[in-house]
């Protein structure tokens, strides 16, 4: 469970001499698993449950479930370590009027860590679709302290890859977090008589402008027309531009 860098940070400091107690007490890694390593029993690669830990920094096997998990991490996901736990866990907040939405997280998290327990925990009005794993921040490197708008919120590249590939589900996700699809209408004068026309429209809603700007670049590629209506709210109503993320996203359910 161990990735490669904390293998060799540990077997390094054995090299110099030090105890394996001494090592186990500074790094928090049992004394047995330590030995192993040095027998060589234990494999210093780490398993393939994160290709990011590998020496060939290799893509998440589910590169469609990660760019919808990733959307949904950076609108209303976070990561916390608590010390009574050996793993951080990752919490995707999603509304209970939403059950499809909390179904499409929970197999997200899945189809990227299958080998891990995703659960989910009820709050007032809203579910948190939960998981455990030591290599959340490899997979989510914008993981952090504080608020996200607090941060810098930027991708690494085999991120950006994999977004790029995968747009749609980006887009979905982030949509499926913090946005929403949405009937306006107004009144035209016709032959006299006010007359009432509804159109849909898409609203995106984050405090962060660089996840805005990731939201926004993505729909650039996709060819998607859209403006801002105040400074944290992006909004896309054109009709070809609302055909498309019908097709592709849809509202909430």
């Amino acid at each position: 469970m161990y990735d490669l860098e904390t293998r060799k940070r540990a077997l390094a400091l054995v090299a110099q001499g030090r105890s394996l107690n001494s090592v186990s007490r500074q790094t928090g890694i049992s004394r047995s698993a330590i030995r192993r390593w040095q027998l060589g029993i234990a494999p210093v690669s780490v398993k393939a449950e994160c290709p990011r830990c590998s020496p060939q920094g290799r893509l998440p096997k589910a590169p469609v479930a990660y760019a919808y998990l990733l959307g949904l991490y950076l609108g209303d996901g976070h990561i916390i370590h608590y010390r009574k736990h050996r793993a951080p866990s990752l919490s995707i907040a999603c509304g209970n009027s939403w059950p499809g939405l909390i179904d499409d997280a929970e197999d997200a998290v899945h189809a990227l860590l299958p080998d891990n327990k995703v659960f989910r925990v009820r709050s007032i009005g809203c579910t948190y679709v939960k998981l455990y794993s030591k290599h959340l921040p490899c997979l989510f490197p914008q993981q952090g302290a504080g608020k996200k708008h607090d941060r810098p919120i930027i991708l690494e590249p085999w991120q950006q890859e994999i977004v790029n590939a995968h747009p749609w589900g980006f887009v979905r996700g982030l949509v499926h977090s913090d946005g929403c699809r949405i009937t306006n209408w107004t009144t035209r004068m016709v032959s006299g008589k006010p007359k009432r026309y509804e159109y849909p429209r898409y609203f995106f809603t984050n405090k962060s402008d660089d996840i805005r700007r990731l939201f926004t670049d993505t729909l650039d590629q996709l060819g998607v027309s859209w403006r801002r209506t105040n400074p944290w709210d992006i909004s896309v109503a054109r009709r070809a531009s609302v055909a498309l993320m019908d097709k592709h996203v849809g509202p909430k359910y």
